[in-house]
């Protein structure tokens, strides 16, 4: 074996659990490089189509052979241990999940700030969520089976399993059948500035792409309106709040 090949070996125990992590993150990226560049070679649509077959077939042999490898077992193509866990600790794990993906947006906001100020920030923040919205609200309606065009039942099913739904508290007001209005009344974000002391973070251009994008992707006939998001007064009882209607 030549050194390219064993390089590694003679790693130590602290470092290799690095390198595990470090090429963790890799095939992350590399998931990801694959799926901006077939969306931006062949569109949105026909990537998320090409992603629904990629990741349920790499995911089966990868776990396959990690289940092999460190001796635990698979049930339905997934981690025993998962089906196994209490139920419990298996919903602070998703809180968890979701609190650790709010970590990492955040973080990016606070680096690209920090080096290249509040506007640019501002801008990769937004056109971060033009991406991220559709992709979450296709994977929310494969999940739950929603269908092609599940109108504003499918819409008020799909915002329950947004990632802020597990660390924020939203509700939802009917105002029949052809329109309803979504209010955060707890952001975790906004109660986290509003306890140093600072004013809310003004999120409503990352909102209006946000909101926008995530119903159009789950029905494409919905409409979205603010009614009101920071910079925008509100009442104490929501931070934003929208309006999605559908016509008959």
């Amino acid at each position: 074996m030549n050194d390219s090949q064993s390089g590694y070996l003679g790693l130590s125990k602290k470092d290799k659990s690095r390198l595990l992590m470090d090429m963790v993150m890799r095939m992350v990226m590399h998931y990801g490089f694959w799926f901006g560049e077939v969306r931006h070679q062949m569109g949105m649509e026909p990537a998320l189509d090409m992603m629904d077959t990629v990741t349920p077939k790499a995911m089966k042999i990868a776990m396959h052979r990690m289940a092999e490898t460190l001796g635990f077992a698979m049930q339905d193509d997934l981690p025993k241990a998962l089906s196994d866990m209490d139920e419990d600790l298996m919903n602070r794990c998703l809180q968890d999940l979701a609190k650790n993906w709010l970590v990492m947006d955040g973080v990016w906001f606070q680096t690209v700030e920090s080096a290249h100020g509040m506007n640019d920030a501002k801008r990769c923040n937004d056109s971060c969520w033009g991406k991220f919205s559709p992709y979450e609200a296709h994977g929310i309606k494969k999940f739950l089976e929603l269908g092609k065009n599940p109108g504003l039942t499918g819409l008020k099913k799909a915002l329950a399993f947004r990632m802020y739904s597990f660390i924020n508290t939203q509700s939802i007001v009917d105002e029949g059948p052809q329109s309803f209005v979504f209010q955060m009344n707890a952001c975790r974000v906004q109660a986290a500035r509003k306890r140093k002391g600072m004013p809310d973070y003004p999120c409503k251009t990352a909102g209006l792409v946000e909101y926008t994008y995530f119903a159009r992707a789950i029905d494409p006939r919905i409409k979205t309106a603010c009614i009101g998001c920071p910079p925008d007064p509100h009442p104490d009882e929501w931070f934003c709040a929208w309006r999605f209607t559908i016509e008959q």
